[in-house]
């Protein structure tokens, strides 16, 4: 990947656009999570100190091109402030006249936030009329979305090939993340997919098989590999028209050298609620009125004992129904080795998407991994071998 960093650009004075992600969760009206928040302040505050306009813009939610007040993102700006401890303006558009004169007001080293830019049709639809306005409003624009780079909306793609582009510090520190994880690893390789569904990582499972020696299968999509390989999985969730497809992929891997894992025993019950009774089977002894809700302690021992084998190890999706107890065990016991050997200086551990990032937060070890990526979408493409048109622009 080539891009253009924030290195030794001159932004004193200038009026910079800073692509933001700030569709942070809210709940009750109360920002639930503000790892997105955090991560972004870095890059506006080297701005600011370096005597530029911070103009930062973002989506919020799926207002569809309406404006739609619940969506709004007044609120997060005045988070936003609060968490950097600096005064943070608000215009209630962004773009036209209420954003250049909420520009206007602020001076060097000022801070502005615009409208959430789904408000306006043209952001979705990539407009060159809507990513020229964007463009007025800027000398120079910086992308520190990488969550949003696997779109080409205005925002985030039309108006990088207006203006002077670079990458924004923690774009540049995802990319840079992911590039030593995938691109240029320290081998061997170790990848770890979990989910529900083989259907939607069908491109992820057929890119890392040709990329990585040890390719570990997890969550409900495992039950889907062990039932196309003949074993009964009781009521478990599984995908019966993938079962050639999952075939598929095990013949591809072999053919790459790509040794896949698949759980050797599972954690069954007989209803999915917190804490039901619980039985501990080979998975090749599945009762019928019984469904796989995480890997077994066997499978954990055994993932854990290749940590020490492998070098780099790149992970999307839990191994079981984590966010139901006791189904966290496997996902939590497995995070928690990672994190030791990653801290030991053994291993170079990357993880990414929604889930993946709630599992490592709930066992405690977010923070003791190499890298963790706050994105959903464009980590998969990322792992899925797509050219993300965020990025692309910024090189």
């Amino acid at each position: 990947m080539t891009f253009r960093t924030l290195d030794g650009v001159d932004v004193a004075g200038k009026r910079v656009l800073l692509r933001a992600d700030l569709n942070v969760p809210v709940r009750d009206g109360h920002i639930s999570d503000f790892t997105r928040i955090e991560r972004l302040c870095p890059t506006i505050i080297e701005l600011a100190d370096k005597g530029a306009r911070v103009v930062v813009c973002s989506h919020f939610d799926r207002p569809k091109g309406k404006r739609v007040p619940e969506m709004s993102l007044a609120p997060v700006a005045t988070a936003l402030g609060e968490v950097l401890g600096r005064k943070v303006r608000f215009a209630d558009d962004c773009i036209g006249v209420q954003a250049e004169q909420a520009i206007d007001a602020i001076g060097p080293g000022g801070i502005v936030v615009l409208e959430n830019t789904r408000f306006h049709k043209g952001e979705a639809a990539n407009d060159p009329a809507f990513a020229q306005a964007l463009a007025a409003l800027c000398d120079i624009f910086v992308n520190d979305a990488f969550s949003a780079a696997h779109r080409a909306h205005a925002s985030t793609e039309g108006v990088a090939h207006l203006r002077p582009s670079y990458a924004g510090r923690l774009m540049q520190a995802e990319l840079e993340a992911l590039e030593a994880a995938l691109d240029r690893p320290e081998r061997p390789v170790m990848a770890i997919v979990g989910g529900a569904k083989v259907s939607s990582k069908i491109d992820l499972l057929g890119n890392l098989v040709g990329r990585v020696q040890v390719l570990v299968i997890g969550g409900a999509m495992a039950n889907t590999f062990l039932a196309a390989g003949g074993m009964a999985v009781g009521k478990s969730l599984q995908e019966a028209e993938m079962h050639a497809t999952a075939r598929e992929i095990l013949d591809k891997a072999k053919a790459a050298g790509c040794e896949v894992v698949l759980p050797v025993d599972a954690v069954t019950a007989t209803e999915f609620r917190p804490n039901p009774p619980t039985r501990t089977v080979a998975v090749d002894a599945v009762p019928d009125d019984s469904m796989i809700l995480d890997i077994g302690p066997a499978s954990v021992k055994a993932l854990v004992g290749r940590l020490g084998a492998v070098r780099t190890l790149v992970w999307n999706g839990p191994l079981g129904a984590f966010e139901t107890p006791p189904f966290d065990t496997a996902t939590t016991a497995l995070a928690q080795a990672v994190a030791q050997a990653t801290k030991a200086g053994k291993l170079r551990s990357v993880a990414g998407g929604g889930d993946t990032v709630s599992a490592l937060r709930h066992a405690g070890v977010i923070d003791e991994m190499s890298y963790v990526s706050s994105a959903g979408g464009a980590f998969l493409e990322w792992m899925e071998g797509k050219v993300l048109p965020g990025v692309a622009a910024l090189g």
